[in-house]
């Protein structure tokens, strides 16, 4: 009885783990960091080009939790501004390891 708690818990642990672990998807739009959530549209296209092309980041705005994201992935994100998109990767906090990033259907 006493070897199997701790080999339990470490089944458990390695369960949780491989969750958190796993890719997930959102769906939103890409914006520019100083423009925010009132850039989550197909119009604001050319002022979020603008402002990644002064050195301003692109982020990322999820529809679901209405919130800001940070991308690791400019270029793909710079490829898909002007479009709702579907954003693949692993969350950190305010973060996202981007995986891979298409237009939404």
């Amino acid at each position: 009885m006493k070897r199997t708690l701790p080999v339990t818990l470490a089944f458990v642990l390695l369960f949780l783990l491989a969750t958190a672990l796993q890719a997930a998807n959102w769906t939103g739009w890409i914006t520019d960091e100083n423009c925010g959530a009132k850039g989550a549209n197909a119009d604001h296209k050319s002022c979020a080009l603008k402002c990644a092309g002064k050195g301003g980041k692109l982020v990322f705005y999820n529809n679901a939790d209405k919130k800001i994201y940070k991308l690791d992935n400019q270029d793909a994100a710079k490829q898909n501004i002007g479009h709702e998109v579907v954003v693949s990767g692993e969350a950190d906090g305010d973060a996202i390891k981007v995986s891979s990033i298409a237009a939404s259907k």
